[in-house]
Parts: structure tokens; sequence; C-alpha cells
């Protein structure tokens, strides 16, 4: 960590992280780390989940890595009870995990069934499940603070904003993030949770493909975004990592395009 000032509020805060074996769900891990908050990854690529809990080394945290698939409604529960067995009273939540599928990007009638239905299960459902057993855990945590909330960061899709480009299942998927983050700060808000969601633009990640390292398909990504480039997944983590923080005490029910400004265009 640098000498810089860290983030106010997360230093000891116990955070559970969903997909936090790789791409943006890893680069959050990573900045909690050097904030100094207890972390609980979950993801359900277990070896490679283990790789990261000690890559993240030492430095007196509490880390917990839990094997688990969002979509699975048992997982979830047991993953966030153990998470709170473990590290103690949980205040905030970052749910990275999803999945995207090159056949989605068929034309709406040729995309099948079990595609859509995957995607809305891991993407949708899965922040739903999440939320759903995190929040009487980050309720409780926030009245036991004296009042501080705690902070609830869904990451959806610039492919929910605008509706093109990403395929039925994840631009459906995402897009129903929106509205569910929408509606957490509406319900929880007054019971001391805020909640946002972060929109990446196209992020150099797994999941990805390695896209933004064709040098064709790059020039191609970098016309539609005005800062000319692709975003790495530190600088989508660094914004998740604020809006956890007390410096965003006040932000609430934001959807926010961590896009180099694509959505404007």
């Amino acid at each position: 960590m640098s000498d810089a000032p860290g983030l106010e509020g997360l230093r000891g805060r116990t955070v559970l992280v969903t997909g936090a074996a790789s791409g943006i769900g890893q680069a959050v891990c990573g900045r909690l780390a050097a904030e100094g908050a207890g972390i609980a990854l979950v993801d359900r690529d277990e070896g490679r989940l283990n790789a990261v809990v000690e890559s993240l080394g030492g430095n007196g945290a509490r880390r917990i890595a839990i094997n688990a698939d969002v979509s699975r409604e048992p997982e979830v529960a047991e993953a966030i009870e153990r998470a709170v067995a473990v590290l103690g009273a949980l205040r905030g939540v970052v749910t990275c995990a999803g999945i995207f599928d090159p056949s989605d990007l068929a034309p709406v009638a040729e995309v099948s069934f079990d595609t859509f239905a995957r995607l809305l299960s891991v993407n949708l459902t899965g922040t739903f499940l999440v939320a759903k057993y995190a929040l009487p855990h980050l309720v409780a945590a926030a009245a036991d603070s004296g009042g501080t909330p705690s902070a609830i960061v869904t990451v959806g899709s610039t492919a929910g904003l605008r509706g093109h480009g990403k395929g039925v299942g994840y631009t459906a998927s995402k897009g129903g993030v929106i509205a569910l983050t929408r509606l957490l700060a509406f319900q929880y808000g007054e019971k001391g949770v805020r909640t946002n969601c972060i929109c990446p633009g196209f992020t150099d990640t797994p999941m990805t493909g390695g896209t933004g390292r064709d040098p064709v398909l790059l020039r191609a990504l970098r016309r539609g975004i005005p800062l000319r480039r692709i975003a790495q997944p530190e600088e989508i983590a660094s914004l998740a990592c604020f809006l956890l923080s007390d410096s965003a005490s006040y932000i609430n029910g934001q959807i926010i395009a961590a896009d180099g400004g694509a959505t404007v265009t």
C-alpha cells in the first residue's frame, strides 16, 4: 500500500466479494487487502480462489476462501453464514460473479432457452441471492456501529444501460441488476444499507477472452471510447472500494458507468 491516505472506514471491516477468483473480483480483493479490510472471497473455482487468497499475502488481515456457486441458494446462504462466523460482522458486499456465453450474441430468435436461463441464474439471480442473505447481517452491523451505513456494490454493465452489443441474456441480466440495485437502495437505505451499481464498459478480464489484446478488435473498441482505451480491472476495483467506504457515505441508489465515456457517444 502507498503512503496515500486509505479510503475512510474500510480498515478492519469485513467485506464479502463474489467472483473473487479472477477479473474485477480479484482486483477488488487486492484493493481491499491493501486497505486492511477482512475479506470473504467467494467463487466456484476453488483452485483459483485459493491461489488468489495466497497471492494477497498476510499483512495481518483476515481472509477466508469460500467455494460456492452464487446461482445455488443453499450455497449462498451457507457462504454468508460462514463468512460471518469466521470474520465477524459483515459491513460490505461486492457482487462481481458473472458469466458470458458467446452463443448469446446470436439474434434473439436463435438464442437457446438454456443459455438465456443460465446467464440470468448467475448474473441476476446470483446477485439477488447474495443480497437476500447478506442484508440481515448488513442491517445489524449498521445498527451496531451506531448508524454508519453498510454497503452493497453490484456489478452491472453498460450493456444493461444501452441494450445492444452484448447479447439478449447478458443484457437482460445486467439490466435486471441495475433495477434490483435501485430497489435495494430504496428499501434498505432507511435501514442503514447503501446500494450502488457499477456498470463497467469493456474491461480487460478473463471473461472477455483476451479480446482487448487483439490489435484489430482493440482498435475497433477504442473508436467508441472517448478515452481511447479499455478499462483495467483495478480501475473498476478502485470505484467499488470507494463506494464501499465511508467516503461515499451519502451515495445511494446510483448507477455509475465506468466506461471511459462510451455511453455518451
